[in-house]
C-alpha cells in the first residue's frame, strides 16, 4: 500500500497523451508503458540487493550512494536532501487539479483559470496540514481510496466499451495501423520514457521504511511489495490506455494534453452525467498527494542537520503540525504555478523533476558494482539477493539514454513545451550545481569561520530502525567564545 499510494497518482489521468504525442503511433505508445514497467522492475531487483548490505536502515537511495559514495564526506547526503527541498513543490497535482476541475464545470482553462484554481487547491491543502496533521492524514487516506477506485472504474469501462456496450461505434478503429506515424527522433522517445517513467513513480517507497520493516529479511520484504505493486499498476496502465484509445479518435488524443480522461468519459458517457464521475475523481485524487507527504520529508531534512534554520523547520509548534516545511513547500509551489506558462507548467515540473533523480540513479546502478567490489575485498559474504549484471546494465543503460537523448533537438523545437526544448536539462543542471555550491557553504566554509567541525551521529528509533544525523563538534575553545559561535540549530 506504501508503494500503490505513490504509483495510482495523476499520471495515468495526465502522461498518456502527451507520450502517444512524442512516440506518434499506439504501437510505440503501449511499448513505451510496457517498457518502463520493465526498468521498474530491474530498478528494484537492483535496490533489493543494496537494500540487503543494509537491512535496518530507512532511507533507501540516500543511503546507498552514502555507502558507495563516501568521499567527499557528507556531499552525497547535502546535495541529495538539497535537491528533495528544492522539487517539493506540488506544481504537477495542483495543475491536474486545476484542469479537471475546470472541466468538470464545463468552463474554459485559460491560463488565467487554471492558475488560479491550482494556487487556490495549494492555499487549500497547505490550511489543512497547517492546522491539523491527523485530520489531514484522514483525508488523505479517504481520498486514496478514490486513485484505485478511479483506475479500476476506467479499466472496466474500457472492457465495457472493447465489448461493444456503448455509444462508441468503432472501438478497435484505432487498432488498425498500430505503428503509422512512429518517430525517430531521439528526444521525442525520450520524452516520451520520462513521462511512463513518471507514471511509474513510487514502486520503491518501501525501501524508504526499510528499517521500521519487521522479519528477518526485511529486502527480502520490501522486494515482495514492489513486485506485487509493480504487477497490479502495470497491469491497470496498460488496461487504461488501451480503454483510452479504444474510445477516443488518435487526433483528439494527441491533442488532449492532461485531461485525457475527461475525454474517455465524454465519448464514453456523452452528456450524460457519468461524464462528471471521473474529473471528480481523478480532482480529489490529486488532493491527497499535494501537501503532506513531502513537509514531513522536508522536516526530517532538518532534523539532520541539512537546512539552515533547523529549529524552525522542525518544530511542531504551535498547532503540533510541520508548519516550517509545509510553508517552503507552499512556497516553491507558488513560486512554479506564478512563473511558467499555465499551457507548460505540467509538462516542466515532470521533466525537471526527472533530470536530477536520473543522475542519482545513475550513480546508484554504478555505486552497486563499487559496493560489490569493497565487499569482496573486504572478505565480505555476497548478498543473498545479487542479480545479474545484465539487470544493473540494463537499469544504467536506461538511465544514461533519458541523460544525453533529451539534448538532442527535438523536430519542431519545442518538444512538450512552447519554449526551448532544453530549459529544464540547463534549470537542473543549475540546481545540482546550486547543491554542490551549498554543500561548500555548509559543511566545508561556515566550519571552518565558525571554528568547528561536522560529524555524523547514528540514532536508534527504537525497534531497531536506525537514521543518522550531522551534527557540529567544536574544536577547543575558551567556555566565553562557545555562544557567540553556536546557533539555535546546534543547540
Amino acid at each position: 500500500m506504501l508503494n500503490l499510494g505513490q504509483l495510482l497518482g495523476s499520471g495515468i489521468f495526465s502522461v498518456p497523451g502527451a507520450v502517444l504525442n512524442s512516440v506518434g503511433s499506439i504501437g510505440l505508445s503501449l511499448s513505451f508503458w510496457a517498457i518502463s514497467s520493465m526498468f521498474a522492475l530491474v530498478a528494484l531487483l537492483s535496490y533489493t540487493e543494496l537494500a540487503s548490505f543494509f537491512p535496518r536502515r530507512s532511507g533507501a537511495e540516500v543511503v546507498f550512494l552514502e555507502q558507495a559514495y563516501p568521499r567527499p564526506r557528507f556531499f552525497v547526503p547535502t546535495t541529495f536532501a538539497m535537491i528533495a527541498v528544492l522539487l517539493s513543490f506540488s506544481a504537477t497535482n495542483s495543475v491536474v487539479f486545476a484542469q479537471y476541475t475546470l472541466t468538470l464545470f464545463d468552463l474554459p482553462v485559460t491560463d488565467y483559470s487554471q492558475t488560479v484554481v491550482a494556487l487556490g487547491v495549494a492555499t487549500f491543502s497547505v490550511g489543512v496540514v497547517a492546522a491539523s496533521t491527523k485530520w489531514s492524514l484522514r483525508a488523505v487516506n479517504v481520498l486514496g481510496i478514490f486513485k484505485v477506485f478511479s483506475l479500476v472504474f476506467v479499466a472496466v469501462t474500457g472492457v465495457a466499451v472493447l465489448a461493444g456496450f456503448t455509444r462508441v461505434s468503432d472501438p478497435f478503429a484505432n487498432f488498425h495501423n498500430v505503428w503509422q506515424g512512429s518517430s525517430t527522433n531521439p528526444n521525442a522517445l525520450a520524452t516520451a520514457l520520462v513521462k511512463t517513467n513518471f507514471a511509474y513513480t513510487g514502486w520503491s517507497n518501501a525501501f524508504n521504511v526499510l528499517g521500521e520493516v519487521k522479519g528477518k529479511s526485511p529486502a527480502r520484504t520490501a522486494r515482495s511489495a514492489g513486485l506485487i505493486s509493480i504487477g497490479i499498476v502495470t497491469v491497470l496502465f496498460l488496461t487504461v490506455n488501451v480503454a483510452y484509445i479504444a474510445a477516443v479518435p488518435l487526433d483528439e488524443l494527441k491533442g488532449s494534453g492532461q485531461l485525457v480522461g475527461g475525454l474517455f468519459f465524454e465519448h464514453v458517457f456523452g452528456g450524460h452525467w457519468a461524464s462528471k464521475i471521473l474529473p471528480v475523481l481523478v480532482a480529489f485524487s490529486c488532493v491527497g498527494n499535494i501537501t503532506v507527504g513531502k513537509a514531513r520529508v522536508l522536516r526530517e531534512v532538518a532534523c539532520q542537520g541539512l537546512l539552515p534554520y533547523a529549529t524552525f523547520f522542525a518544530s511542531t509548534r504551535p498547532f503540533g503540525t510541520p508548519l516550517g516545511p509545509v510553508a517552503l513547500k507552499y512556497a516553491l509551489t507558488v513560486l512554479v504555478i506564478s512563473v511558467l506558462p499555465a499551457r507548460d507548467a505540467f509538462n516542466f515540473t515532470v521533466d525537471l523533476a526527472s533530470y536530477p533523480a536520473l543522475v542519482f540513479q545513475a550513480a546508484t546502478a554504478i555505486g552497486l558494482w563499487r559496493l560489490r567490489t569493497r565487499r569482496a575485498r573486504e572478505g565480505l559474504p555476497k548478498s543473498p539477493f545479487q542479480v545479474w549484471n545484465i539487470v544493473v546494465v540494463l537499469w544504467l543503460l536506461n538511465c544514461v539514454f533519458l541523460l544525453v537523448m533529451p539534448w538532442v533537438p527535438p523536430e519542431d523545437g519545442h518538444a512538450d513545451v512552447s519554449f526551448w526544448y532544453a530549459t529544464y536539462l540547463v534549470v537542473s543542471i543549475d540546481l545540482l550545481l546550486l547543491c554542490a555550491l551549498y554543500y561548500y557553504v555548509w559543511i566545508i566554509l561556515l566550519p571552518k569561520i565558525g571554528g568547528y567541525y561536522i560529524v555524523e551521529e547514528v540514532v536508534e528509533l527504537g525497534g531497531g530502525a536506525l537514521t543518522s544525523r550531522l551534527a557540529r563538534k567544536y574544536r577547543a575553545r575558551s567556555p566565553e567564545e562557545r555562544p557567540l559561535l553556536a546557533s539555535p540549530a546546534s543547540e
